[in-house]
């Protein structure tokens, strides 16, 4: 047998690395010469390949990863607009359909029957009626219908299936509920320096362009984070804030996890203030209002309706902490008289007066402001929904409403059914936290258009799975 010295292993491990030292060279003089000769848009993608290559490769070896990517930018593809002139919210359909291939390519069998279940045929059902909206007389651009039914419809019929299928365990809820609220503290920060130093130049820039008259009320700017605007951030927020003080709340938890969570708590709780958004104290008031029931505690319930009641008689009927703009900016929310639900009333009246003859509403992408962009003049693009719900009233008719309610109670009824029956445990505490969210995005959802909004609507959409992913086992 021949010797064999730790000095020869070395030299061969040397000789190793000499083919990929040369292709580090060979790759830094490639990129160089693209920023110098062809300009620093073409070498800055040149950059960025081999982590989009290192990115495709973790996608197709572990696919649940996607599923978290696509978390991630429901968060970050709004706020990244401002910085890059993309259609970035086309990301998250890229990453649902190749998550749907690197399920199909690996070679492991991955168990397809636990998506027959209620929640995907409603889903189904929601899909088929978008799509034939296509062929409504009504509808003005097949662009502005493939824009708009994607937050609609699209992601919902894609994202629950692969919940169903790659989330088997308490530690992919774990994860998700985890980034969710990672995001959220992340948002709060972001919110917190555009409030204390100030917008930055390409903020600013959005502003501008007209965003400024929703952002800057009475010489007070409306923090909107790198979330699409104030009222998505403040729902948002307070959508967090449901979620971890119900976490906290639970039972053998890590000191560590109850820092974690109480912190990311009063992190949300400040950017729904500082986000001026009325209606998103909705989600916080039905949100808790529902875990206090579920808790099966009456004696919790009670103490429930009593805080909530106390604030309510806070904010209606005293003028304490009036100077504060937060506290001023969420009384005039109980005021009938508010010249800002005066107006909503209005366009309502309006557009029920325009719906009446038109029950599969005026097309998706008719309203808001996919509607100012493909058919700036019509009626509907012209006429402010505000509210999710008015939404889809006017896009898809009262048809189109009656169908969405019926889907957003079924999944309602179905969940609060299962989640009463179920014994208490630390996973029905996560369980309760997402669907005491739910119900308070539903309430929100009159007030502003924040269902089917990033990131709310892929938290909604995946939270819905893991609701139904346990009832099913319940049944």
């Amino acid at each position: 047998m021949e010797n064999f010295s730790f000095q020869q292993a070395q030299n061969n491990s040397t000789l190793r690395k000499i083919p990929i030292l040369f292709c580090i060279i060979a790759f830094a003089i490639t990129v160089s010469y693209a920023l110098s000769k062809l300009g620093i848009l073409i070498g800055l993608t040149l950059l960025i390949l081999p982590f989009v290559g290192y990115f495709l490769y973790l996608l197709f070896t572990y696919p649940k990863f996607g599923l978290y990517s696509t978390v991630f930018m429901g968060f970050a593809a709004n706020g990244l607009t401002r910085y890059i002139n993309a259609p970035l919210g086309l990301a998250i359909d890229a990453l649902l359909v190749l998550t749907y291939l690197a399920i199909y390519l690996k070679k492991e069998k991955y168990d397809w029957s636990k998506v027959k279940n209620g929640l995907t045929y409603a889903a189904i059902i929601w899909m088929a009626y978008s799509f034939f909206q296509i062929f409504n007389p009504e509808a003005r651009s097949f662009e502005a219908w493939f824009y708009a039914m994607r937050g609609v419809s699209l992601y919902m019929l894609l994202a629950i299936p692969l919940v169903f299928v790659l989330f088997d365990s308490q530690k992919d809820l774990d994860k998700f509920l985890h980034i969710w609220l990672v995001m959220s503290i992340l948002g709060t920060l972001v919110g917190m320096k555009q409030l204390i130093i100030g917008v930055d130049s390409y903020e600013q820039a959005w502003l501008d362009a007209g965003a400024a008259k929703q952002h800057i009320l009475f010489g007070k700017l409306r923090v909107f984070s790198f979330y699409s605007d104030a009222g998505q951030f403040g729902a948002a927020q307070g959508h967090a804030m449901v979620v971890s003080m119900i976490l906290f709340l639970g039972n053998n938890l890590s000191l560590r996890r109850k820092i974690f969570y109480l912190g990311a708590f009063f992190l949300s709780l400040y950017g729904m203030m500082v986000s001026g958004t009325r209606g998103a104290m909705a989600v916080p008031a039905l949100g808790f209002m529902t875990y206090f029931l579920l808790s099966k505690n009456f004696k919790v319930f009670g103490a429930g309706i009593f805080t909530g009641a106390a604030v309510f008689v806070f904010l209606k009927f005293t003028k304490i902490a009036q100077g504060v703009y937060a506290v001023n900016r969420m009384r005039t929310a109980l005021d009938p008289n508010d010249a800002s639900l005066l107006v909503r009333l209005e366009n309502q009246k309006k557009l029920s007066a325009y719906l009446a003859a038109r029950p599969f509403g005026g097309g998706i992408g008719s309203a808001g402001s996919w509607g100012l962009r493909f058919s700036p003049n019509s009626f509907l693009a012209q006429t402010p929904t505000d509210s999710w719900f008015v939404k889809i009233w006017a896009e898809e008719g009262m048809i189109g409403l009656t169908l969405h309610l019926a889907i957003l109670f079924f999944i309602a009824f179905k969940a609060g059914i299962v989640l009463w029956k179920m014994p208490n445990s630390a996973l029905r505490q996560k369980l309760i936290a997402i669907f005491s969210g739910t119900i308070g995005i539903y309430m929100a959802s009159y007030g502003n258009g924040i269902l089917g909004q990033m990131p709310t609507g892929i938290l909604m959409y995946m939270g819905w799975a893991f609701l139904f992913m346990k009832s099913e086992v319940v049944n």
